[in-house]
This record gives C-alpha cells, structure tokens and sequence, in this order.
C-alpha cells in the first residue's frame, strides 16, 4: 500500500503523486468523495496506475453545494485566496460567500485586488473592498501582469509552507498568477490534463502544484456561483465575524436573527456595526439552507 497526495481530478479519475511518481487511480464502486489535497492510500495496479482504498483523516474539507448536490472543492487546505479585479467587475455576493465558507470550514481567508496598473475603477474598488477589510480579511494588492516582480514579493511569503486555493471568478487573472508564482505551471497543467486524458479541457478541473516540499498551490476553475446549501443557521450565523459579539444578547435564545423583537443583531444592523449587504446575505443563505434536498 503506497499513500500520496491528490493532485488533479476529473470525473472519478484521480492524479496522485507520491515520492517517486505520478499514478492514475480510480476509486472502488461509485465512490468519489475524494478531493484535491487529500492524502490517501492507493493498491497499486501497474507500474503506474491503482486503486484509492482510504483518504487519511482531513484537517479541513471546502465545498459548495446547490439545493441538490455538493462539490467538494479540496482538502486540507490552510488558507483561501479570493482574487478580484479591477476590471472586470467582480461580483460582492460571490466574495461574501467565500468568505463565509472558509470560516465554515476553518481555513483562514485573504482578497487579492489584482490588476491595480488600471486605475479608472481603482479607488472604487478599493472602497468596496474596504468592507472586508474592516472585518478582518487582509487584502492583497497586486498587478501580475503590470508588476510580477511586486506581485511575487507580496504573495510568496503568503503561500510558503501553507496548502493555498485560489478561487475567483473568469477575468479577473487567477491564472496569470498562477503562472507567477508556480514555475512551469502550463508545463505541470499540459501533463496533468495528458494524464487524465481531458484533452482541452484543462480549465474544469482542479489541479495542486508544489512550488517546493512544504508548499501546495491549488487553481479551481472560475465559477460565478457559490451555493452554501449545505450550512445549518448555526453555522452561518458564526460564519460572519462581525455578528460574534452580538449573539448571545438577543431577547430569544433561539434567535434567527430576521425579525424577532430586541434582537442584538437587527439592531446592529440598524446602528451600522453590521452592513445591510452583509445581513442580507445572511438572511439568503439561512432561506436556502431550509431548501436542501439532498
């Protein structure tokens, strides 16, 4: 039994490396929880393909989930990255909605504002982002293509010795990034997709680099949406920082923080401690937590 780390996957085929080599692998039955990041233990078939028999126990598991199924994002992960643009515009509610998945789940959270060599939309954009930074999420300002030298000095030490995901929507140049900050990243992508025979399709898949030993980088493809089906009110109402010091205090012990009399948050939303968008938010992920199917 060999273990290594999963470092693509399309479909229910798996890429994994271990200390020598770089195995295909499928999963027994119909099975295919397993995620990019995670660490498991594969039977070997030939000299270069087996079997996944078990993942190892994971520290941290993203993903997102409509009303009627979840897609496992990675695991193990220590940290999430959010990258925005100038231009294009990005989307608020798909940042807010990272975000509140990344506290789900643990793994610390940063915004990279790239692309600040177009100044038209700038200090707008910084201003937009002054909300999350207000709440605590550092956010990164860069320009990959317009300063990579910068770029590279501001990210590397970020990313050194941690298991990073970069998300964003298409646009806003994830992948210029990672082109930065992973040597021979289109190499490593053109080999990963050969090996899991997905021909042109190498944007659909998740995909982990190792710049160095300690280091894991992983690209996920661009997507527009983020559903947070999958979060009880529980955990979305710890999910956003800025409601911690207010629950507790509310009328009800069983507060939901929508329209109940003398609730803590509502009225912190009224006196400004909480944004309107924020608790908007907040308000749509509880409705679509009661719509689960699945």
């Amino acid at each position: 039994m060999l273990s290594g780390t999963v470092i693509a996957a399309h479909g229910r085929h798996y890429l994994v490396q271990t200390d020598t080599a770089k195995l295909q692998c499928v999963t027994r039955g119909k099975k295919s929880d397993v995620a990019v990041g995670d660490i498991v233990n594969i039977k070997l078939t030939s000299p270069d393909q087996g079997v996944i028999e078990s993942f190892q126990e994971r520290t941290t598991l993203l993903y997102r989930s409509d009303q009627y199924k979840s897609k496992i994002l990675a695991a193990n992960l220590t940290q999430l990255f959010i990258v925005v643009a100038t231009e294009p515009g990005f989307s608020d509610d798909l940042v807010s909605r990272s975000l509140v998945a990344a506290e789900a789940a643990g793994i610390r959270a940063h915004i990279i504002l790239n692309k600040i060599d177009v100044t038209a939309s700038l200090e707008r954009t910084r201003e937009r982002l002054g909300l999350y930074a207000g709440l605590g999420y550092p956010v990164h300002q860069v320009s990959a293509k317009g300063n990579p030298d910068g770029t590279r000095a501001t990210l590397g030490p970020l990313l050194g010795g941690q298991s990073s995901i970069l998300i964003g929507q298409s646009g806003m140049g994830k992948s210029s990034l990672i082109n930065l900050l992973v040597p021979d990243a289109d190499i490593a992508t053109r080999e990963i997709s050969a090996a899991l025979d997905t021909g042109k399709h190498t944007t659909t898949f998740t995909r982990l680099y190792r710049p160095s030993p300690d280091t894991a980088i992983i690209d996920s493809p661009g997507f527009q949406e983020f559903g947070l089906y999958h979060l009880s009110e529980g955990m979305l109402e710890r999910a956003f920082p800025e409601f911690a010091p207010h629950l507790g205090h509310c009328k009800f012990y069983n507060c939901h923080h929508l329209n109940e009399p003398s609730c803590a948050v509502l009225s912190a939303v009224e006196d400004g401690a909480i944004a309107p968008m924020r608790h908007d938010l907040y308000r749509q992920l509880v409705h679509e937590a009661s719509q689960t199917l699945y």
